[in-house]
Formats: C-alpha cells, structure tokens, sequence
C-alpha cells in the first residue's frame, strides 16, 4: 500500500467516522423529542427543549433536522423500520389463503400499534399544526392507508361486501381510539387484540 493510499484511508475513516456521529446525533435527538412530545404535546415542544433533553446545543439541533416537523418525520420512519411495516405487509400479501392475510391484516395494524403508541398519540396530536406539519402529517396517513387498502384489496374475491366498505371497516379499526381503549385502558394484550381483531374482520369480510 503506498503512502497515498494510507492517506486515503485515513480519510475515509475519518469521514466515516463523522457520518456514524452524525447519524447517533440524529437518532439521540429523536429519541429526546418523542419522549417531550409524548410527555408534553407536539406544539408546546421547543427545539431548545429538545436541544436539552438530548445534550446538544440547539445549533445542533437545527443543524441535523432545520425544523420541528422533520423530527416528526423522522420519528415516524424510525417507528416503521422497528415495526417492519413494510416488509411485515409484502410478507402477507405473499400468503396464499384469503383468510390468511385477513388474519395479517390485524396482525399488521398490531405490530403498527404495538411497537410503539406513543407516536401513533403524538401524530394525532399534532394535527392543527402549522400547514408544512399537516402535510407531512396527510402524506403519512395516506402512506398507511395504502397499506391497509392493498391488503383489504387483496382478498377482494373472497369479500361479503363491497371492497370499498370492507377496506373502511378495516381503516375504523385503525382509529387511534380503538386500541387506546382496549389495550391501554382495558390492559388488553396486543395478543389478545389482535386475536380479536382478527376474528372480526372475518366474521364482517369473509365468506364464512
């Protein structure tokens, strides 16, 4: 190796380097903000606050996210990564019984829900937000309805009802309420919910 290529190296280490530093910034200023958020509301909720309760300096902050709203996104993606969300959904369209992915239908919402609520509570919080957050906030709504629509729209052949009306019972059961009363008001486990929610989605969507 000649002594360029050390030099290279070197920078390429070094580079690195900054780039993980950057990254574990990023993540410990999320990780500071969901926890304010769910604690104290999305609007009430400083980026000086957050600066904070990270240990960083507010330049910090607005260096590695610019706004509040982009916390919020990136909030939201760390949560669909821990869920598998997305590769939980192709894996159950993948199924090749109808009833199979009804059943990972409220499988699906359930992961959702269970890996982390609090950010499902922080979205809906913040929807009177200023109009940048509501469209960020409508982009991951829509993002979700998506999923749930497809997995609806996959079973389609096999539905009771019109397709429409089975994907909108489907989405009511997605209602932040649903599962706020059952699981952490009434101490189901997310086991038991989803259970529950299986059993009546095919009782409402499927041929018996």
């Amino acid at each position: 190796m000649t002594s360029i290529d050390l030099v290279n190296a070197d920078v390429k280490t070094a580079s690195t380097y900054r780039q993980e530093l950057a990254l574990q910034t990023r993540v410990r200023i999320a990780a500071a903000a969901q926890s304010l958020f769910a604690r104290d509301g999305y609007s009430v909720t400083s980026m000086e606050a957050i600066a904070k309760e990270a240990g960083v300096g507010t330049r910090t902050v607005y260096a590695s996210f610019g706004a509040k709203r982009e916390i919020l996104n990136a909030i939201c993606e760390r949560w669909l990564e821990r869920a598998r969300a997305r590769e939980l959904a192709e894996e159950i369209l993948a199924l090749p019984d109808a009833g199979q992915r009804v059943a990972g239908a409220a499988r699906w919402l359930t992961v959702l829900y269970s890996t982390d609520f609090d950010v499902v509570r922080i979205l809906d919080a913040a929807v009177d937000e200023d109009a940048e957050t509501q469209t960020l906030l409508r982009s991951k709504l829509r993002g979700r309805n998506r999923v749930m629509d497809r997995l609806i729209a996959s079973v389609e052949d096999e539905l009771v009802i019109p397709l429409a009306e089975a994907q909108a019972i489907y989405r009511a059961f997605a209602a932040t309420g649903v599962y706020l009363e059952l699981v952490v008001t009434a101490g189901w486990t997310s086991e038991r919910f989803e259970s529950w929610l299986a059993d009546t989605l095919l009782g409402q969507l499927l041929r018996p």
